[in-house]
């Protein structure tokens, strides 16, 4: 936890708004954790995350209830913020994701089994039914060394369709933190063979789909 709130360096200002209402942490949680206020004793930091942790748990159980009892209307309202919020929202849902999947670690039924049930229980109450039955697929995969000549080699060859999702990933994060690439100078070019390239991808549908009838005819 950071003794001064100057050092949070984050973009989502809705999240760290000291005027947003009580969710599962009060306001004055809030100021606890960022550092705003960090004139408490020893003992009423114990007590201050003993609360949270309570909050925590209840909030956990309340999404049981939440699941089986919230009308649709009400739940759609929430996840349809207002388009100035919708950033800090979807920020919102990923850590969430994300505190869930790092709180779960050594848990006694993995993160990826509740996932895949889940997702399956929200699928049936769309049907209906408990006939509908999804497979969900979850597997963290660590990106590791890559060959950028290999990389490079597919790049100049115009080969895309070989480069793996992993040395994607990895060589867009080397190139922005090359001190030799400056993604802002590029961006007016890119948005013009941008345009350029949704032109052919279109064109490409459109000859896909003619051809599709013909073979239909």
């Amino acid at each position: 936890m950071s003794d001064q709130a100057d050092e949070i360096d984050s973009p989502n200002e809705l999240a760290y708004s000291a005027d947003r209402d009580r969710g599962i942490l009060t306001p004055s949680d809030r100021e606890y954790l960022i550092g705003r206020k960090s004139d408490y004793t020893e003992h009423s930091k114990k007590q201050k995350r003993n609360r949270i942790r309570r909050r925590l748990r209840n909030a956990i159980l309340d999404f049981t209830i939440l699941f089986e009892h919230l009308e649709g209307r009400d739940r759609e309202t929430v996840f349809n913020p207002d388009d100035d919020a919708r950033d800090a929202y979807t920020q919102g849902i990923t850590d969430m994701l994300a505190f869930l999947h790092l709180g779960t670690m050594g848990y006694y039924t993995p993160f990826k089994d509740m996932l895949a049930q889940g997702v399956n229980k929200a699928e049936q109450e769309l049907a209906g039914s408990d006939y509908r039955m999804v497979t969900v697929d979850f597997n963290v995969d660590p990106v590791g060394r890559i060959d950028v000549d290999e990389v490079i080699d597919k790049l100049e060859f115009g080969d895309f369709e070989e480069v793996t999702d992993e040395e994607l990933r990895a060589f867009v994060r080397l190139l922005a933190e090359s001190d030799d690439f400056s993604a802002t100078s590029m961006r007016s070019d890119m948005k013009e063979q941008m345009s350029e390239f949704i032109e052919k991808v279109n064109a490409a549908t459109e000859q896909r789909d003619q051809r599709v009838e013909e073979l239909n005819d």
